[in-house]
């Protein structure tokens, strides 16, 4: 296999620049993201590094962790060099966050990207409803799902499977399928992304999944029903809710983390300390605050400006210094504001 250099020219990633980094990534050694085409990549976001790694419809997961480009990769991050990463989008490098460690010898995140079904279209993320129950997207799904869970069964290392961002887990029957069929081992645990509408009804089915989630997210733009209805259509205000409440008693029974994910826009973010006041009534532990990304689905970016508003950097630099890691409450992460913004 050879780099697409193509690919990297579509990115407008420059694969003979040297960026000096003296940290080492771990991504690249620790962590492997399946697509819906079975591709594999050694990082967390396809963007970030967009050079597949092998396919597992061709290739088993054990081989394609050996693969002679997963090598070239992990190296091109040791080296210093990150040739092949795309600075400008990896919140990583961008943000000067790599945290320094050791590479690991084998995977402990797998990430799954099987599947982009979903019950909602927000204007954010796509122009139409994706939802695959039959077909050819839906059978290759199902493929790739009983493949990793073959791959799991024998897999005697400690691991992570992270399900959903494409997609939703709950709203899915690829996902449902996989969380229904996959092992029952000690050495593997979960962490879900979900819109947590159908979570109330569909997360007793998988008990398995539930009783070992190290991390359950919850994707939701808007603090009141007018904002939500507007941000996440087809969603209802009273679902969710319903959806929140839930949560907050299943995450006391186990224990797991609760985060929030706000993609903050122009349309939401006055209500961000309404956010607030919603995660703390619901026992969220963290809320991710995060950018407004240009997936070409139509929005207008020349009006997503208030990130240079000086009130809403006040009012973030604020609620960060407010709510902190050492705090004892909300912990507010932000992924809004660069890095080296000064609060």
């Amino acid at each position: 296999m050879k780099i697409n250099q193509r690919l990297f020219d579509h990115y407008g990633i420059d694969t003979s620049k040297d960026l000096k980094i003296k940290k080492t990534c771990a991504r690249p050694f620790d962590t492997l993201l399946i697509d819906k085409q079975g591709s594999c990549y050694a990082c967390e976001c396809t963007s970030w590094l967009p050079q597949s790694v092998g396919n597992l419809r061709l290739t088993e997961l054990s081989e394609i962790m050996k693969s002679s480009m997963r090598r070239t990769l992990q190296e091109s991050v040791s080296d210093g060099t990150y040739r092949y990463c795309n600075q400008r989008q990896c919140s990583y490098i961008r943000d000067e966050a790599i945290a320094h460690g050791t590479p690991e010898s084998h995977i402990k995140n797998l990430r799954l990207a099987i599947d982009n079904s979903c019950n909602l279209r927000c204007p954010s993320c796509r122009k139409d409803m994706i939802f695959h129950k039959a077909g050819s997207a839906y059978d290759l799904g199902i493929q790739l799902a009983d493949k990793i869970n073959d791959w799991l069964h024998s897999y005697k290392y400690l691991i992570r499977v992270h399900i959903g961002s494409d997609g939703d887990p709950f709203a899915s029957h690829i996902y449902r399928h996989f969380m229904t069929h996959t092992p029952k081992r000690d050495n593997i645990d979960y962490s879900i992304l979900t819109n947590a509408l159908m979570f109330q009804e569909f997360h007793i089915r998988v008990p398995h999944i539930v009783a070992n989630l190290k991390t359950l997210g919850v994707s939701m733009d808007g603090s009141c029903k007018e904002t939500y209805e507007k941000l996440r259509l087809g969603g209802k205000w009273d679902k969710i809710l319903e959806g929140l409440e839930c949560i907050r008693v299943v995450k006391n029974k186990y224990r797991f983390t609760f985060d929030l994910h706000m993609v903050v826009q122009q349309d939401n973010y006055r209500e961000i300390e309404q956010m607030v006041e919603l995660c703390r009534r619901y026992e969220v532990d963290r809320l991710y605050l995060n950018r407004i990304q240009n997936w070409q689905t139509g929005i207008d970016f020349r009006k997503q400006t208030f990130t240079s508003d000086p009130e809403f950097i006040k009012l973030i630099s604020q609620l960060i210094k407010k709510y902190h890691k050492d705090s004892g409450d909300l912990y507010i992460h932000n992924n809004v504001l660069p890095r080296n913004t000064v609060i």
